[in-house]
């Protein structure tokens, strides 16, 4: 006899590949190759490429729970001014504050974070609640650009810097920056615009560091088309307008949400932030 709940998840519902790449455990094949390798089941029972999962199932991947969300979900994204001395996981051995910790709480699913940032290096870091977004911005096929302000100690000339743009050898490949541009500060102290294709874990330190000069300083200053704006402090997060997460969409690769204006809800909420990041009496 075949049990009723199971075939209503046959016929309806969403595969499950697309709902667990959608709550940021990986890519659709990533999640396709979980399925076959048997770390997916589907209330109680192990799950076959090709299921579909609605929000009356259970759904289980490497035996935690999975909320199943509706694909009509509106698709958020949060820009978040990161602090150095913040770390990037969700929780902390040793004790230290998160960048999960400032964030608002996400009902029925969980912020994913876009790429990392180290424990110090500060700035523009992105949160979605959209986990085929999040892989496909941070996939090294979708070529974005993630800028960076850099304070450098050491001789910096115009033979290093070509060095740079051409491509150096690190420890896991070629790496280069596709732009080097002059900021301020003079001698062996002074700041450096850098540009990146990739998000390889401390890219920018090491290729510098290559050289034989060290990084005192680093911050990211922008993620594609997105920047960090000037009204938004260290520590501070603001949400992306539909028009902006559509554009982020589109740089990513992926079909943009339907249009829509902002509830009345929204907009009074959305008001209600940027009156309080703007107010002069708010620090971290």
């Amino acid at each position: 006899m075949i049990d009723n709940s199971s075939a209503h998840s046959m016929v309806e519902g969403e595969k499950i590949q697309k709902v667990l790449a959608r709550a940021g455990f990986g890519s659709r094949r990533e999640m396709e190759r979980a399925i076959t390798d048997g770390l997916v089941t589907v209330n109680g029972q192990p799950a076959t490429l090709g299921d579909r999962v609605s929000e009356d199932d259970k759904l289980q991947f490497k035996g935690k729970r999975v909320a199943v969300t509706s694909e009509k979900e509106t698709l958020r994204v949060l820009l978040y001014n990161k602090p150095e001395g913040e770390i990037c996981s969700r929780s902390d051995p040793e004790g230290r504050r998160t960048v999960y910790d400032r964030l608002p709480k996400l009902q029925g699913g969980r912020w994913i974070s876009v790429g990392r940032l180290d424990f110090n290096t500060s700035g523009l870091l992105l949160f979605t609640n959209n986990g085929e977004l999040a892989n496909k911005l941070m996939h090294p096929s979708s070529v974005i650009d993630r800028e960076y302000l850099v304070r450098i100690q050491g001789n910096v000339d115009d033979d290093m810097k070509e060095r740079l743009r051409t491509g150096v050898l690190l420890d896991d490949g070629t790496a280069k920056f596709t732009d080097i541009v002059d900021g301020a500060g003079e001698g062996r102290n002074r700041w450096f615009y850098c540009v990146v294709m990739e998000g390889r874990n401390r890219e920018v330190r090491r290729l510098w560091e290559s050289q034989g000069v060290k990084v005192s300083r680093l911050k990211r200053v922008r993620y594609g088309n997105i920047f960090i704006p000037s009204h938004v402090r260290v520590g501070q997060w603001i949400e992306l307008l539909p028009k902006e997460v559509g554009d982020l969409c589109l740089t990513a690769g992926i079909k943009p949400p339907k249009k829509r204006p902002l509830h009345v809800k929204e907009k009074q909420a959305y008001d209600r932030h940027q009156k309080k990041l703007r107010s002069k009496g708010q620090r971290y």
